[in-house]
């Protein structure tokens, strides 16, 4: 009887390994739209996408498509694992002993406080795999190579730069990404009769409540990427023949530099790259996870 409780409840380490499984596998698969997205978020005018890849094919070929995957695939297995691992948990803490369906502010809250909890915990991570996605051929021999360069060129707090900006987008993104995901789900469950949705249903709620995630979060993971980059060795800057020098080392100064330089679209560089890889990502992640979870024995419940 015990037995059958805990896989009906998930234990958390079956959480984590299907959620690690789940980021690695979106990750792997979106890498070069990834790296598209980042260097475009960091050109201070508009840069077309076809420039952008040819740059890229250019400086490192087809393999460079991929640079700074590793890092990435070691940040988003942890990052996923502890997010879906810390969102059930959450649940269960909010919802406590009652049998009875979550509310959306409910599930929100709990996604936002998964969210927050994952980012934090590796966020020094996404520090690196953002230098390494702009780093040029042969500037870095790996990821521990890069971390120490960072470190004794520009001291432990670089790791953390564009931190806040970062934590203020998680709490909407994860939020509105977890608790739309679900709600929507569930929805088609008990409005369809069905035990479990099938995979373009799963890919239609991703994708659905990813976009509204991103929409209200993009602008500070811009920000955020911005300020990740400031302070490094310009050297490693890709600017396809630009400047990035900034005057503010600050989000609200990154903020009003952006709006007054760029415009407001200015906010939402490469959010193109970023929805293109977005329905593959999502699907891929929460299908992977959905499926990964049910051969372990959990659910999201």
């Amino acid at each position: 009887m015990e037995g059958k409780k805990n896989i009906q409840t998930g234990l958390w380490w079956r959480h984590l390994v299907a959620g690690g499984l789940a980021g690695a596998a979106s990750r792997t698969c979106t890498a070069p739209l990834d790296r598209i997205k980042v260097f475009l978020q960091v050109q201070p005018h508009k840069t077309a996408i076809s420039d952008t890849v040819k740059y890229m094919l250019n400086e490192g070929g087809i393999r460079s498509m991929w640079r700074g995957n590793g890092m990435n695939v070691l940040k988003i297995a942890p990052e996923s694992a502890i997010k879906f691992a810390a969102y059930e948990h959450m649940k269960r803490l909010i919802r406590g002993d009652e049998k009875r369906p979550m509310t959306i502010s409910e599930r929100f809250m709990a996604g936002a406080m998964a969210g927050s909890i994952a980012q934090t915990a590796i966020y020094p991570m996404e520090v690196l795999k953002t230098r390494l996605a702009l780093s040029k051929t042969g500037q870095y021999k790996g990821i521990l190579n890069a971390a120490k360069k960072i470190y004794l060129q520009e001291g432990a707090r670089s790791f953390y730069r564009g931190y806040v900006p970062n934590m203020l987008g998680i709490i909407p993104y994860a939020g509105i990404d977890l608790a739309a995901y679900e709600t929507l789900k569930r929805k088609y469950v008990s409005s369809h009769n069905v035990e479990q949705p099938s995979f373009l249903v799963l890919l239609a709620c991703g994708s659905v409540s990813s976009t509204l995630g991103q929409i209200c979060s993009y602008p500070l993971a811009l920000v955020r990427t911005r300020l990740q980059v400031k302070g490094g060795n310009t050297n490693m800057q890709p600017t396809l023949g630009l400047s990035l020098r900034q005057n503010d080392d600050n989000m609200i100064g990154v903020f009003r530099n952006i709006v007054n330089n760029e415009g407001v679209f200015g906010l939402y560089r490469g959010i193109t790259p970023n929805f293109i890889k977005m329905v593959p990502a999502v699907s891929i992640s929460y299908v992977v996870y959905e499926y990964s979870s049910r051969a372990l024995g959990v659910s999201m419940t």
